[in-house]
C-alpha cells in the first residue's frame, strides 16, 4: 500500500507491506521511495544502477560495497559498508533477489528469507524513441533484524518516531542518489 499524500506533513513518501497501524509499527513493513525522470536510454541507467559503488558518491550513509560472488546476477552476494552518526560504521551482506535486465535490480540485506531491509531500483522506459526512462529507488524495512529494530528494542515507546525518522533519513539519501545518477548520466550525453 502506498500513502497517497506523502508531502502534507513534510515527511518522505511512505509505503507499507500491510497496514499501516496507528501509530506505525515495524511489523507494518514501512518503506519509502524516490524517483526522477532521466533523459537517457534505459541501458545507460541500468549500467549505473547495477554499479554497486556508484550510490556511495551521493549518499551520506552508504560508503561502498564489494562483490563476494560474481555480480550483478541473481543470487549474487555483496558486502556493503555504511556509516551513521548515531551508530558508527557497519557492514552488511546483501543478496540479489530481483534481477530483470533493464528493468529491476533488487537486494535483501543480511538474510534473503528474513531481510533487515529490501532495496531495489526500478526502471520504466518513457519517451517516444526510448531515449528516456523513469528511475525509482525503493526500500522496505524488515521484517528481519537491523539497526532500526535494535533502536526500537532499546526504546519501544518511541517505535513510531524511530521509524518515521529512519524513513526520512533513508529518503533523503535515496533522493540524492537518484538525482546524482540522473545528473551524472545526463552530463555524459
Amino acid at each position: 500500500m502506498t500513502d497517497p499524500s506523502p508531502d502534507i506533513t513534510g515527511e518522505s513518501p511512505r509505503t507499507y507491506r500491510s497496514g499501516p497501524s496507528d501509530p506505525v509499527r515495524f511489523t507494518d513493513g514501512p518503506g519509502t521511495w524516490a524517483e526522477t525522470p532521466v533523459a537517457a536510454p534505459i541501458e545507460d541507467v541500468w549500467a549505473a544502477v547495477t554499479d554497486i559503488n556508484l550510490p556511495a558518491r551521493f549518499s551520506g550513509e552508504f560508503l561502498g560495497a564489494r562483490w563476494k560472488t560474481t555480480g550483478p546476477a541473481p543470487g549474487a552476494c555483496f558486502v556493503g559498508r555504511n556509516r551513521h552518526p548515531a551508530v558508527g560504521e557497519w557492514r552488511t551482506e546483501s543478496f540479489v533477489t530481483e534481477f530483470e535486465p533493464h528493468r529491476v535490480f533488487g537486494w535483501a540485506v543480511s538474510d534473503p528469507d528474513n531481510p533487515g531491509a529490501r532495496w531495489r531500483f526500478v526502471l520504466d522506459p518513457s519517451g517516444p524513441s526510448g531515449d528516456r526512462c523513469r528511475l525509482r529507488f525503493e526500500v522496505t524495512l524488515g521484517p528481519g533484524p537491523s539497526g532500526t529494530t535494535a533502536a526500537i528494542a532499546a526504546m519501544p515507546d518511541k517505535e513510531s518516531r524511530i521509524i518515521h525518522r529512519r524513513l526520512n533519513e533513508l529518503h533523503a539519501n535515496m533522493a540524492r542518489t537518484v538525482a546524482g545518477i540522473r545528473d551524472l548520466i545526463e552530463a555524459r550525453r
